[in-house]
């Protein structure tokens, strides 16, 4: 049910991508106490991007997740901020969270409504 996407305009080294989403998976399930079957990831690299009037290396991350709850976003923030600069290389100051609470009927898997 975990879905995170991640942005970057960083062009990373073969491997880093698969690395992040890999160790985000284990994160992010054991933190929303949800079964690491259900996360699925995406990274996608080399997107043209700006914040604070620069193209230097940044990163934004999206989090939807059924009954996220918001005492957990401050420590997902940190550990996924974590995450992205140890492995990419992104200072924590140039990375974006955001978390969205995503209503039951309205996602789906395997043919049916969670």
């Amino acid at each position: 049910m975990p879905y995170l996407k991640i942005q970057t305009n960083a062009l990373l080294d073969d491997g880093v991508g698969k690395e992040i989403l890999h160790e985000a998976s284990g994160l992010v399930s054991q933190e929303l106490g949800k079964p690491e079957k259900f996360f699925m990831g995406a990274v996608e690299p080399g997107v043209e991007m700006v914040f604070d009037g620069s193209d230097a290396p940044l990163a934004f991350l999206e989090l939807r997740a059924l009954g996220l709850p918001g005492q957990k976003t401050k420590d997902l923030c940190k550990l996924l901020c974590e995450l992205v600069e140890d492995k990419a290389g992104i200072p924590k100051e140039r990375v974006y969270v955001k978390f969205l609470d995503v209503n039951r009927g309205m996602w789906g898997w395997n043919g049916d409504m969670f």
